[in-house]
C-alpha cells in the first residue's frame, strides 16, 4: 500500500508547466519535483492548500491511497 501523487496527472489537465506552479506556490522547482515525482516523505497542509488553489483542485485530485 503507498500514497500515491497525482501532481503531473493534475497539472497536465490544467496545462501548467512546473515552472508556472513554481511561481505560483512559491516553491522551488526541486521540492516539487520531488513531490511530482512522488519522493516526498511529506507534504505541508499549507503547500497543499496553495498548489490545490493554484491548479483549482481537491488534495484528493492529487493523493491517492492504493
Amino acid at each position: 500500500m503507498a500514497i500515491i501523487v497525482n501532481l503531473d496527472v493534475v497539472m497536465a489537465k490544467r496545462k501548467m508547466s512546473l515552472n508556472e506552479l513554481s511561481e505560483k506556490v512559491d516553491l522551488t522547482l526541486a521540492n516539487l519535483s520531488i513531490l511530482k515525482t512522488g519522493k516526498a516523505k511529506a507534504i505541508r497542509f499549507s503547500t497543499l492548500e496553495a498548489i490545490c488553489k493554484a491548479l483549482d483542485c481537491q488534495p484528493g485530485d492529487l493523493l491517492e491511497y492504493k
